[in-house]
């Protein structure tokens, strides 16, 4: 049933990528009437979200903000797939790094780096880095119960041959990568709740006390690798820029969890400075501080 699925909706998404973009974003736009007017898909939790995130706004407010938000998911959903045929020039000309020597002189220093990423404007486009990059390239992702869906994601974000590494095994490549000395940029997401049998450490993130996860600190520490934040800002629809933020060349020197804690200080802002671009979809303050001392 997992072919039958893949084979039929492959050749739709493959017809999708390859539309124009003027016509591409008009049906990102059906996509987003279905998805919040029609379904109302995960409605309850982005209200939930932006309440709790920002409780200074108006409801008012946070419903301007909900819209947009869903407006950009959809976006985010259709650029994934238009990933699939988009030429290397376009990506480059729609997806610009503004300060890439942050990291030719981390290279140039002969250690590896661990790169934060967020659920913030655009993740997946953050592939076009490995194009720039003399390091091996390595995302850390979340697999995907379909075998054929999961091939095509991996196939999709390996498409300037970064390497993609399902989160439970990315310690063992670490290690190994360590041991081989073999010089690698690692893009970990840490902004998301861990899940309740890994909960390590708590901090604030939108004021409000929270499990956070501190495993790209601890291998950082471990290995003795550099650590970028990666701020990707949404410019217009369909173009980005991404701004790279040292948090730490020698993270053993760095109390533990004041990495964390200055990462998730930088995705804040980002989330003060244009709400609407962060994916309040997912149920990030599910585990609150008050709700298990209560």
């Amino acid at each position: 049933m997992q072919f039958l699925i893949f084979i039929i909706a492959y050749p739709l998404l493959w017809l999708l990528s390859i539309l124009p973009f003027r016509i591409f974003y008009l049906l990102s736009d059906a996509i987003y009437f279905l998805i919040y007017y029609i379904i109302g898909y995960r409605k309850k939790t982005v209200r939930e979200n932006l309440a709790m995130a920002l409780p200074n706004l108006s409801d008012e407010e946070r419903l301007v903000i909900e819209k947009k938000s869903y407006r950009h998911m959809c976006d985010m959903f259709m650029e994934m797939i238009k990933t699939m045929t988009i030429s290397s020039k376009e990506m480059n000309k729609r997806f610009v790094i503004t300060n890439l020597e942050v990291i030719k002189e981390y290279e140039a220093k002969e250690k590896s780096i661990m790169l934060l990423v967020s659920h913030y404007a655009s993740w997946e486009w953050l592939i076009t880095l490995n194009q720039k990059i003399s390091y091996k390239g390595v995302g850390v992702y979340k697999k995907i119960n379909n075998k054929y869906f999961d091939k095509l994601i991996r196939d999709i974000r390996s498409k300037y041959n970064t390497e993609l590494v399902v989160s439970n095994k990315t310690i063992p490549l670490i290690a190994d990568n360590n041991r081989k000395n073999i010089l690698s940029i690692y893009g970990i997401p840490s902004d998301q709740s861990p899940a309740a049998n890994r909960i390590f450490h708590w901090d604030k993130f939108m004021g409000i006390e929270v499990p956070v996860h501190t495993g790209a600190e601890m291998l950082a520490k471990k290995y003795d690798l550099n650590v970028i934040y990666v701020k990707v800002k949404k410019v217009k629809r369909g173009y980005y820029e991404a701004t790279l933020i040292p948090l730490s060349d020698n993270a053993k020197s760095i109390p533990d969890f004041g990495i964390t804690h200055d990462y998730l200080q930088e995705v804040e802002k980002q989330i003060h400075e244009a709400p609407e671009f962060y994916f309040w979809t997912h149920r990030r303050w599910k585990h609150r501080l008050k709700d298990i001392n209560a």
